[in-house]
């Protein structure tokens, strides 16, 4: 009896393991977001080591009537699947920001530079979906802990990703 229970706890942990969605080993796109300004993201994804935890590299621009920022930012993601091609992803990063403020902040003012460099800590939390061609769609939050004159607080970016897979 004994036998034929751990053989089908074997089957059973075997089942349940061909049963969990993979990752793609690479994933480019874009991440549209809103957080102080509309913001676009060029964005990469490389899967690393043989679970699924990847990294995410973002190169993005945000503009508003005050402000021009330029950021690039490297995430590591652990990837869980929910069900089918449904995963859930969180993760720690970090990054670095340039601002250029609207020259009506400090007019005729030569004492003061309107633009600011900084870095920053983020998080990242979100969902997606992996179609069964080479589609990913997905929808995250990334609050992001400044370190500078201007982003000295806690930002909260949320946006939505399309990216091909490869």
């Amino acid at each position: 009896m004994k036998k034929i229970l751990v053989i089908l706890l074997v089957l059973t942990a075997f089942t349940f393991e061909a049963q969990a969605q993979e990752i793609s080993k690479n994933a480019i796109g874009l991440r549209l977001g809103d957080s102080d300004g509309f913001g676009t993201e060029i964005n990469y994804q490389r899967a690393v080591g043989t679970n699924n935890n990847r990294l995410e590299f973002g190169l993005g621009w945000r503009s508003n009537n005050d402000f021009d920022a330029y950021k690039l930012v490297g995430l590591y993601q652990w990837v869980w699947n929910i069900d089918g091609g449904f995963n859930w992803y969180a993760g720690p990063g970090a990054g670095i920001a340039q601002v250029d403020f609207d020259d009506r902040f400090f007019p005729n003012d030569d004492r003061f530079d309107d633009t600011e460099t900084y870095i920053f800590l983020a998080g990242d939390v979100g969902i997606e979906y992996n179609f069964d061609f080479p589609l990913l769609l997905s929808l995250d939050f990334r609050p992001e802990f400044g370190f500078g004159d201007y982003n000295d607080d806690v930002d909260f970016d949320i946006a939505l990703g399309v990216r091909y897979q490869f």
